[in-house]
């Protein structure tokens, strides 16, 4: 099966990327890397490759690995272009987050909304993990006028999460961990139709990740063929779960 994952010309999360494109292409899948203009060659945000303060912050040694592996592999350098995508020849939809400042390319382009806007109509398997839910909630539907997020149930990078990192940071990084003047959970929470109901936070979490072997601390939320995950830490589970939807859409 064929996977869109389209990324920022600069600055996507290490982990979000790397772990998904590992399991998927393990188990056979091919996955397709989408930037703005065609062939441009991605590159995720460097502090998270040798530590966001002290050395401390960043991405686990293992998904690390991983994204040195996708460095050197063919599909990262031939990109195909937003504008130039025909989304019904692929099978499944991922949109990864990031928080460093190249990520206002991919979350706040309306030419990538209209594409995964088209996408969402096909009720294809869609992923989307951390800042990547934001893609979404700013997709509307045209017959409704509302975010395609509307009736469904989500969950984001949570407010928690977010300011923490903020504010732990800020002293020494300004704004680097607030992408937007909205933290992404209000922003999620405004494009739902009834917020209390369909918005899941899950456990509250700050340092311990879920990894290969152990889904003890991750957390995501299906809905359908709508898979949300909240911050790297989930980053393994979601993998495994999306691959779960590819699975059921073949059937």
């Amino acid at each position: 099966m064929r996977v869109l994952m389209p990324l920022p010309d600069r600055d996507f999360d290490v982990t979000e990327v790397a772990v998904p494109w590992r399991e998927l292409t393990r188990a056979g899948h091919q996955v397709v890397f989408a930037t703005e203009h065609a062939g441009t060659r991605p590159a995720a945000d460097p502090r998270l490759l040798t530590g966001v303060l002290f050395g401390q912050l960043g991405a686990e040694d293992e998904p690390k690995r991983f994204y040195e592996q996708l460095t050197a592999a063919p599909e990262f350098t031939d990109t195909v272009g937003w504008s130039g995508l025909d989304v019904t020849g692929f099978d499944g939809l991922l949109l990864p987050g990031g928080h460093a400042p190249g990520m206002r390319q991919y979350l706040g382009s309306p030419e990538l909304r209209d594409q995964v806007g088209k996408f969402w109509a096909l009720g294809r398997p869609v992923g989307a993990i951390c800042h990547g839910v934001l893609v979404l909630a700013r997709t509307l539907d045209p017959a409704t006028g509302h975010s395609v997020l509307a009736g469904r149930r989500t969950t984001c990078l949570p407010k928690y999460m977010e300011r923490t990192a903020y504010l732990t940071t800020v002293w020494r990084l300004g704004r680097y961990y607030r992408t937007y003047p909205a933290y992404v959970e209000d922003e999620v929470r405004a494009a739902l139709a009834d917020p209390a109901a369909q918005f899941e936070r899950g456990p509250r979490e700050l340092t311990r990740r879920g990894t290969a072997t152990d889904d003890t601390h991750a957390f995501v939320v299906e809905d359908g063929a709508y898979l949300s995950a909240r911050w790297p830490g989930d980053a393994y589970l979601f993998a495994r779960r999306y691959l779960d939807l590819l699975d059921r859409a073949l059937r």
